[in-house]
């Protein structure tokens, strides 16, 4: 056996420290919470807006209004959360805080986002979806999200 055919087997078996420190759940669960990290973000962008703060990982102020019926419990309750959010947001690179704030708070499409930042398509949805991945992972050791097997 050539070690062509065998060298790219060892490197997708080896452990990088993020796979070390979720050794219990493999890496492809994360996506699974792509959903509920969106959801969370526009929890927290509603949340920051009633709190009368602008979030502030957004650059430009064009964001719809809308009515909910969600409450919070109290006014430092969602202090708390909004500001625990913001720092999971700072966790992530410059173009990846970017892809997230652009396509999860502000809701452009990702034809548009790939438009307006000169990239294919493709690229913005991988990207987005590795910041999403990453996002997750932060969320998870902040307890923000709960992991359910």
């Amino acid at each position: 056996m050539s070690a062509a055919l065998t060298l790219p087997y060892v490197w997708a078996t080896v452990n990088t420290p993020a796979r070390q420190k979720y050794a219990s759940r493999p890496a492809s669960s994360l996506a699974f919470y792509r959903k509920r990290t969106e959801s969370l973000l526009r929890r927290y962008l509603r949340a920051s807006l009633a709190v009368g703060r602008v979030p502030s990982v957004v650059e430009d102020i064009t964001l719809r209004g809308r009515v909910s019926s969600c409450q919070m419990k109290n006014f430092e309750d969602v202090v708390i959360f909004s500001i625990d959010v913001e720092r999971c947001l700072r966790t992530l690179e410059k173009h990846q805080l970017k892809l997230v704030v652009k396509i999860a708070l502000q809701e452009y499409l990702m034809q548009d986002v790939a438009k307006q930042m000169s990239l294919d398509v493709r690229t913005v949805v991988r990207g987005y979806g590795a910041a999403l991945d990453r996002l997750t992972e932060a969320l998870l050791e902040r307890n923000l999200l709960v992991y359910e097997e």
